[in-house]
């Protein structure tokens, strides 16, 4: 019973929707709304000139609010007209406009351009046109032209997105127009905001309120100090590591010397022992009577020529004697 309820009450918005677009074309109808309320059942008109929806003396809402309560059986209708603010960004009132500019002989694509412009420059961040009928001959056709941003699927393209639709006579047959803006409040739910996070900003309020606050001073001091002494702290125990460091450098510089040194004596001491002779050898004495033993041997040894030199004349006198 319940889904029977929600049927029948969107057909009788249906056919109050299509009434309303019926008598208040030339008023620029933007659509309506109907609240139920205790005292009665409230319609909201848009519409882009309110003067015509009232009329004079307020002789066309009356009529309309007795069609809407004799045809189509709403308790003690009230009948409210706002004006739309900007019409450009309304679709209904942007698809009738396409009808009436088709309907005067305009080419569609100059009109489907000219309305994307307008709708475009009203601050709209997408919208969607298409014409579809025999546009360009004999046959059906369909062109669709689109600028900006819009949904086309999803909870986002149903709920934000605004559609409109009208209808216009033409010689060769009825052509369908239907227009979907994505008005500029829209926050889709995917968009993502960068935050930039001005840091020098917050540090001169800072200091300007420490400035401000003499109490806020004295503890800044303090921290400023504690800072500058753990940095000279800090510089001290860099020295005593760079003197630490150097002492360590000139001490292994020192044994490297040493070590040099050791290895000099002890080649030195390696070619001295080479040198030493051997025990059974005699060694030869330095005293001072060399010199006269040798003058002694030099006139033997001249004897001992002397005498050996008369050996070839008695060798060559044993000769004689043999033959």
């Amino acid at each position: 019973m319940i889904e029977k309820d929600f049927v029948t009450e969107g057909l009788k918005r249906t056919r109050i929707d299509e009434y309303l677009e019926n008598e208040l074309e030339r008023a620029g109808y933007g659509g309506m709304e109907i609240q139920v309320t205790p005292l009665g059942t409230m319609v909201v008109v848009y519409a882009e000139r309110p003067g015509m929806v009232i009329g004079r003396g307020g002789k066309t809402v009356r009529s309309i609010t007795q069609n809407l309560k004799t045809g189509y059986g709403l308790e003690n209708p009230q009948v409210e007209v706002k004006e739309v603010e900007i019409p450009e960004l309304n679709p209904k009132i942007m698809a009738h406009k396409i009808a009436a500019m088709l309907q005067r002989g305009m080419h569609f694509r100059r009109v489907a351009y000219t309305a994307l412009r307008r709708i475009m420059g009203a601050g709209a961040q997408g919208v969607e046109v298409t014409i579809s009928g025999k546009i360009r001959g004999s046959r059906s056709a369909c062109a669709k032209f689109s600028d900006g941003y819009i949904k086309k699927c999803g909870e986002p393209a149903t709920r934000f997105v605004r559609q409109g639709f009208a209808t216009v006579q033409l010689k060769p047959g009825v052509l369908g127009i239907n227009v979907r803006i994505m008005p500029p409040d829209v926050v889709l739910p995917d968009k993502v905001d960068i935050l930039k996070i001005e840091v020098k900003e917050a540090v001169v309020e800072d200091v300007v309120e420490v400035e401000a606050t003499p109490d806020k001073v004295e503890s800044v001091e303090s921290v400023v100090e504690d800072i500058v002494e753990e940095a000279a702290e800090e510089a001290a125990e860099a020295d005593i590591i760079e003197e630490v460091v150097e002492e360590a450098e000139e001490a292994s510089e020192e044994l490297e010397e040493v070590e040099a040194e050791a290895k000099t004596t002890e080649e030195a001491t390696v070619e001295g022992k080479s040198e030493e002779p051997e025990k059974g050898e005699a060694e030869p004495e330095t005293t001072e009577d060399t010199p006269v033993e040798e003058e002694e041997s030099k006139p033997k040894a001249d004897e001992a020529e002397v005498q050996e030199a008369p050996e070839p004349e008695e060798t060559a006198e044993k000769a004689d004697k043999s033959e």
